[in-house]
């Protein structure tokens, strides 16, 4: 519907003709179409269409500020200046096997930093961190305002779901993004991820952009595009904000899927764990720190995730949100191995098939309803660099629903090799900094 005739000063399909027709929204139409929608008199499939015409034609730089803007004052934005420390946040636009945040708010709380990590649900091919803690026994993602500030004050770490009062437009068409085709859009990653982070009025901000196979932004220049986009939003409203391009053309650690990563989280905070999410965890964390106005060494960082201070925040930040830290992740009742069809060196494993399969075993979901499986996911024995033998696994295939594996089986069949020798190497972890 929309609205009542002559009730609204514009109409939902003039708004999605200009757009479609390639020509820049006005800021009055951004304000009205984005308030509108968020009350219900655009329909939904008036905005499926508009967000495909904005996918397809793109924006203007006025027209994601303003579009920002209006995400930002569908709702309320919170203050976290009575806090007796200041605050810094990470975000990710998502990839597959990014655990990172699970490991980094701890890390950082630990050097006296709080951070307000408002995280959502799978999107796509990619998990969604709230997923990936809802694992745990009795760990709820709801809280009060009152209830974050006070974990924050306590605890310096929460990392909970963004209250339905926070940019509640971002809430409707994210969800809307993930079953229209509509996530890689360059504007409205932007105005999602910063219209929450802005509202969540948080001091400093660093932004993982992911780059790959397993990324929304397949390419360096699409992700640059994308961070400088970013940056300039959070710079422009007072936000400290970096961004840090980070390779994604293979899976993050060893596991994709939601206890799965819960569990090799958990193993990084005991100071072992794979080495490219350390790496990542403990770069972002410097970066984190130092917009805070709180600059630690690197190597001080990476101590605190083998002495135990880190280790000790998590336990508080999951028990204070009714979870069991010592409680036992659920597994999936089947498995299946993926076995290496030759002897050689892995030089391709790519991340987006990973991301695939994991999403078809039950960890992702693709409507916005439906539930995810704990336990499923993908196991990686092997990356790229890794000498295997003939016959030895080379992934494991999780899931509590054995019809599914044919087809996340099939989401990989091609997208691996094993070759006599490997290549030069992996491309670097951290490709750019951008701010």
């Amino acid at each position: 519907m929309t609205g009542t005739p002559g009730a609204e000063p514009f109409d939902a399909v003039d708004v999605i003709r200009t757009k479609r027709d390639g020509h820049p929204l006005e800021a009055a139409q951004i304000d009205w179409v984005v308030d509108a929608y968020t009350r219900g008199a655009v329909a939904e499939e008036q905005m499926s269409a508009l967000a495909m015409a904005i996918l397809l034609r793109g924006m203007t730089r006025p027209e994601v500020a303003r579009w920002t803007g209006a995400m930002i004052a569908s709702g309320e934005r919170m203050d976290f200046s009575g806090l007796s420390r200041p605050t810094s946040d990470k975000h990710s636009t998502g990839g597959v096997g990014d655990k990172i945040t699970l490991p980094l708010a701890p890390l950082v709380a630990s050097f006296g930093v709080a951070v307000p990590q408002l995280s959502g649900r799978g999107l796509g091919h990619t998990g969604g961190t709230l997923d990936k803690l809802e694992a745990i026994p009795g760990w709820r993602a709801s809280l009060s305002n009152a209830e974050l500030m006070a974990q924050l004050e306590d605890v310096g770490a929460v990392v909970c779901a963004a209250g339905a009062g926070l940019a509640p437009a971002d809430k409707k068409l994210y969800a809307l993004r993930d079953v229209t085709g509509t996530v890689e859009s360059v504007p409205l990653i932007a105005s999602s991820i910063m219209s929450k982070k802005i509202a969540e009025g948080t001091g400093a901000l660093v932004l993982d952009v992911k780059v790959g196979s397993g990324a929304f932004m397949k390419d360096l220049d699409a992700a640059r595009e994308l961070a400088r986009t970013m940056v300039d939003l959070g710079t422009d409203a007072g936000v400290r904000t970096v961004a840090l391009l980070t390779d994604m053309e293979v899976p993050l650690g060893r596991t994709a899927g939601n206890a799965l990563e819960v569990r090799e989280s958990v193993e990084v905070l005991d100071g072992g764990g794979p080495a490219d999410v350390v790496d990542l965890t403990v770069a972002l964390a410097v970066e984190m720190l130092a917009g805070a106005g709180r600059p630690v060494p690197e190597a001080e960082v990476r101590a605190a995730l083998g002495d135990g201070r880190a280790k000790d925040v998590w336990r508080r930040m999951i028990a204070a949100q009714g979870g069991d830290p010592d409680a036992p992740l659920p597994r999936a009742r089947e498995r299946r191995e993926v076995l290496a069809d030759r002897s050689g060196v892995v030089t391709r494993l790519d991340a987006y098939a990973v991301g695939i399969a994991a999403w078809r075993l039950g960890a992702g979901r693709s409507r916005r309803e439906d539930p995810v499986q704990a336990g499923a996911g993908v196991e990686l024995h092997a990356k790229p660099g890794d000498e295997i033998t003939a016959g030895q696994p080379l992934l494991t295939l999780h899931t509590d629903t054995p019809a599914r594996f044919e087809r996340a089986s099939a989401a990989l069949a091609g997208r691996w090799s094993v070759d006599d020798a490997g290549s030069a190497g992996p491309r670097p972890l951290v490709l750019d900094r951008v701010g």
